[in-house]
């Protein structure tokens, strides 16, 4: 069973990405509200995957991963971010980070575990 940890400050966007990923995939869900907290449960927890937003107050998403990117015992833990920003510019910042992969809110729960898995080169999510 993958185990996928999900950053993001809104609680709402955290609850539905987790139901939608186990309820889709049966995927277990870890969750962090802050980059801070993200990179503590990562250390601890290990998962297979990371979707974390872009846009959070005091550190953001890309500044996490760089952080993240520096802690051998997680730097090669795949990061997607999740952003509302879909211009082109932006999208380059991020896709030059070096993270898996950008994905977009609105995100359709009904499919963001086949996401995943078409960035990550996973199985399909539905079986």
């Amino acid at each position: 069973m993958r185990r996928i940890l999900i950053i993001d400050d809104e609680e709402d966007i955290r609850e539905v990405a987790a139901l939608s990923l186990e309820a889709t995939a049966g995927w277990q869900i870890l969750t962090a509200c802050s980059g801070a907290e993200g990179i503590d449960v990562a250390i601890a927890e290990q998962p297979d995957a990371i979707l974390m937003d872009v846009m959070m107050p005091g550190v953001d998403g890309p500044t996490t991963f760089r952080t993240m990117q520096t802690l051998p015992a997680i730097n090669a833990i795949p990061v997607l971010l999740l952003t509302a920003k879909v211009q082109g510019v932006d999208q380059r910042r991020f896709a030059n980070l070096g993270v898996a992969a950008v994905l977009f809110k609105p995100f359709d729960p009904l499919t963001l575990a086949q996401q995943i898995c078409n960035e990550l080169d996973w199985p399909d999510a539905i079986s």
